[in-house]
């Protein structure tokens, strides 16, 4: 399993921007897929963004699209989610997951869980 640890969470005023990172344990990735989810207080865990780590090829949710931006740095074994023009719909708990299946975008199809990071955009 993969282990993965976030970072870059904090508070930022709406129209802002913040990067968080992921950092995914030792080894190869390339049967992988990482991607960023998040779950605000009272609604369910929802798919943000997704990288196929072979390729580079991503995919977005409709609401983050043109706004935020995954990557990742194979040297570092890190995927990054870069997020600009922040709105104060986007807070919500932050977590990076990776997966074998390489076109998922539901929860249950990921079996590697970072702790989460708290994202908080005031108005």
């Amino acid at each position: 399993q993969v282990q993965l640890v976030e970072s870059g969470g904090g508070l930022v005023q709406a129209g802002g921007s913040l990067r968080l990172s992921c950092a995914a344990s030792e080894g190869t990735f390339s049967n992988y897929a990482m991607a960023w989810f998040r779950q605000a207080p009272g609604k369910e865990r929802e798919f943000v963004a997704r990288i196929r780590w072979s390729t580079s090829s991503t995919a977005y949710s409709d609401s983050v699209k043109g706004r935020f931006t995954i990557s990742r740095d194979n040297a570092k074994n890190t995927v990054y989610l870069q997020m600009n023009s922040l709105k104060p719909e986007d807070t919500a708990v932050y977590y990076c997951a990776a997966t074998t299946k390489i076109f998922a975008t539901r929860p249950v199809d990921f079996g590697s869980w970072g702790q989460g990071t708290q994202v908080t955009v005031s108005s």
